[in-house]
């Protein structure tokens, strides 16, 4: 008997990608649910994709139907869509994010906010995970690009000198986060942050980012928060610079450092430490 497939909803995304390669090698039968059948066809991997919008219940309901277990990578502001259309009883996994911790509100964060009470509220078994800043996906180049901006930079501005702590959490982790969740057998609806090892402040996260991409960091200048507010909207101004949001700036003055061992506990697992994350993520580059 075929056993029931594990819909996975945004398998098309960096993380859904990388899960679902993750299932494949642990021989994890599952349905690709997505929007776009081209782009889950440009990935290369096996399996019919169901295609469904998160905005149409119908169609959301038809991709999920018969799964036996629903993963989704998408936003968690689309949770109370997932969990109307999901199968009575299928435990439902979760991607949220910490950001729902900040104390700098905003539309990510309160759609993350919401969908969480939207599954601790619904009684169905299942999780959301809560990573903190993702590196090292397939495709993902955000240290690459930080490290391409310091390398130009004679120093570093950071408000308040980058004392704040941050907790990076590499991407093969997120999906062993996710197998680990899909493989548990949940009693109750849970929420659980998933992050690296150990807290660092931000300007060592920023060292250690040029020292695997192999050159010597800027000195890190500390500057108060107003003057880098005033100034970030004059960076689009400068040819090859990235955009900084005035949100960004102010989540770089608050700390995003967890307790990880309730994930250690539940899911049993340790993730890797930063220095070789960013080895991983600078050798595939």
């Amino acid at each position: 008997m075929n056993q029931p497939p594990i819909a996975v909803i945004g398998a098309s995304g960096r993380s859904g990608l990388a899960l679902c390669r993750a299932l494949i090698a642990e021989s994890m039968p599952f349905r690709p649910v997505v929007r776009n059948a081209a782009r889950w066809a440009a990935a290369g991997l096996p399996g019919e994709p169901r295609l469904a919008d998160l905005r149409d219940s119908a169609a959301l309901r038809a991709a999920l139907d018969g799964a036996a277990q629903v993963v989704s990578c998408a936003h968690a502001r689309h949770a109370p869509a997932i969990l109307a259309a999901a199968p009575p009883g299928a435990p439902v996994v979760l991607m949220g994010s910490t950001r729902r911790f900040s104390n700098w509100r905003d539309d990510h964060g309160e759609g993350v906010r919401r969908g969480e009470a939207a599954l601790l509220e619904s009684g169905r078994p299942g999780v959301i995970l809560h990573p903190t800043m993702i590196y090292g996906a397939q495709g993902e180049d955000n240290v690459q690009r930080l490290a391409a901006l310091l390398r130009r930079l004679p120093f570093a501005p950071l408000p308040g000198g980058g004392r704040a702590l941050v907790q990076p959490i590499h991407q093969s982790d997120v999906t062993r986060s996710l197998i680990a969740a899909l493989r548990r057998d949940w009693d109750g609806p849970q929420a659980l942050v998933v992050a690296g090892p150990e807290p660092v402040r931000y300007a060592d996260f920023l060292r250690a980012v040029c020292q695997a991409a192999g050159f010597v960091p800027p000195r890190v200048v500390p500057l108060p928060l107003a003057p880098l507010l005033a100034a970030a909207p004059l960076l689009r101004l400068i040819p090859r610079l990235p955009r900084i949001r005035a949100a960004e700036l102010r989540r770089l003055t608050e700390d995003k450092a967890f307790d990880i061992t309730p994930m250690r506990h539940i899911l049993g697992f340790e993730p890797i430490g930063l220095d070789e994350g960013l080895a991983r993520t600078f050798k595939q580059a």
